[in-house]
């Protein structure tokens, strides 16, 4: 399928899109990626590795309508941080029917780890309905996966201000072990979910690579580091007052929590997990 047929990769600028757009590429694969800045730096670097870059916009359905056509393969997925609950379902269930109007023979939608388990977490509960859509919509093959806890999220701005600081601040019991991924193991995961299409038809896989405490974790970030990081329990009242859906999520976490079969996957997939331990060493925590 190598160099023969196009793939269309929605967010090939952002994390999930981009790490599946340069697993693509690196195998020779024709990639369409699809942005709202093709003119960014992250645009242009995809373009010099042998990219098809096309400008294209979630919320505009003739920009998708001219993305998508000719693709053989579309990797979908739509964030909730930057759109909102309902705008982000609303995406999901734009791009999907399209893909299937124009011929589309695989897709690949990235939802959430535990979509499928009745969370009563928004930004889950949502991505749940935009699955059930795509599985509805009788494409030739689908596959669906469900990502936990990106490790990127601890070196975000929501949480490497407090690590700066020397401490791991988060809404979470200190027993509470929590599985997470690394976005690149989400490009391999993306990468499997193309070239196995008839394999994997119809299949919905939880993908995680790591599980642990955030004490543990905050130890492991100390030594890559070269310093003290502690790890501190916001209470779960402040977390709310900044957003009612990530405390919703953290609850859960300390409730109940992903769970995705970390070794059978890895086992199936040949994908070998990138462990935390693993991905602190490659962050710049300075």
């Amino acid at each position: 399928m190598a160099d023969t047929k196009t793939i269309l990769v929605t967010g090939a600028t952002g994390q999930q899109g981009g790490a599946v757009a340069h697993e693509l590429l690196a195998k020779g694969y024709h990639i369409r990626a699809m942005t709202r800045k093709p003119e960014g730096e992250k645009a242009l670097a995809l373009a010099r590795l042998g990219a098809e870059v096309i400008k294209g916009d979630l919320d505009d359905t003739a920009s998708l309508e001219q993305a998508i056509k000719g693709a053989w393969g579309v990797f979908a997925v739509q964030n909730t941080w930057e759109a909102g609950v309902e705008k982000e379902e609303e995406q999901g269930k734009r791009i999907a029917p399209i893909a299937k109007k124009l011929g589309v023979q695989h897709y690949v939608y990235t939802s959430v780890g535990s979509a499928h388990r009745k969370t009563g977490i928004p930004h889950f509960d949502n991505k749940w309905r935009v699955e059930e859509t795509v599985r509805q919509l009788g494409f030739p093959s689908y596959t669906i996966i469900r990502a936990a806890f990106f490790m990127e999220n601890l070196a975000s701005p929501w949480f490497k201000p407090g690590i700066d600081q020397g401490k791991l601040m988060i809404g979470m019991k200190p027993e509470t072990t929590l599985q997470m991924i690394a976005v690149q193991d989400v490009g391999k995961y993306g990468l499997w979910a193309f070239e196995q299409h008839r394999k994997l038809n119809g299949r919905a896989i939880d993908i995680a690579g790591d599980a642990l405490t955030m004490p543990e974790a905050a130890k492991l970030i100390s030594k890559a580091a070269g310093k003290k990081v502690e790890f501190v329990q916001v209470p779960i009242e402040e977390v709310r007052k900044a957003s009612e859906d990530f405390a919703i999520m953290l609850e859960w976490f300390d409730r109940v929590g992903y769970n995705a079969d970390i070794d059978a996957t890895s086992k199936e997939s040949g994908i070998a997990p990138t462990t935390f331990e693993q991905w602190v060493t490659t962050v710049d925590w300075s």
